[in-house]
């Protein structure tokens, strides 16, 4: 059997964040390919995530540095390491130095359980907090809220494109948004 690919992947959640501490921990290991997400770890549905998991084959190992960079549930971070030890993928964590490698070891699959309810139970932590801090804000007459996409200029523009019949991912990338925030938009305009 021929040996695959060495596969890395680093998760930060935000643009802002550095991926220097991960970048470290893989420096030695000679990787073949990388795979880097700067996005929330609530779900799988990040872009380098899934084309490494398109592009990972049977005898390849695949490396994340923590168990949370990879998800921050625990259904999805089982099912993800059992959907690639079941093609053949073994899956290697540095952090916590684990490997899964799909053979029925009870330690390995308690640690994957107990390790992954740590990070959803984390994230739950993290949102708790930011709710509590939204809450004294709002009391003290400080919150704001998050930004509006779209300027009043920017709303009456969005009527016209949408009466002028143009296709609505056409407008959102001409005013900057996403095509779910000019749904959004439009669904508060009554269109």
């Amino acid at each position: 059997m021929t040996k695959g690919q060495l596969v890395g992947y680093i998760r930060v959640s935000t643009e802002a964040q550095n991926t220097a501490r991960q970048h470290e921990a893989f420096a030695t290991l000679n990787l073949d390919r990388m795979f880097i997400d700067k996005a929330s770890g609530k779900d799988t549905d990040r872009h380098q995530l899934q084309a490494a998991l398109t592009h990972l084959r049977a005898g390849d190992t695949f490396i994340i540095y923590s168990m949370d960079r990879l998800s921050r549930s625990l259904g999805d971070l089982i099912d993800t390491v059992k959907g690639l030890t079941q093609r053949g993928v073994e899956v290697q964590f540095i952090k916590e130095a684990l490997t899964f490698t799909g053979d029925d070891n009870p330690m390995a699959n308690l640690l994957l359980g107990v390790m992954g309810s740590l990070a959803e139970w984390e994230r739950a932590v993290i949102r708790e907090r930011q709710l509590a801090g939204i809450a004294i804000a709002k009391e003290k007459g400080v919150y704001k809220g998050r930004k509006k996409a779209l300027s009043q200029e920017g709303v009456t523009k969005l009527r016209a494109l949408v009466a002028k019949g143009i296709p609505k991912s056409r407008i959102a990338a001409e005013l900057g948004i996403s095509r779910q925030t000019l749904y959004a938009y439009l669904s508060n305009l009554n269109y």
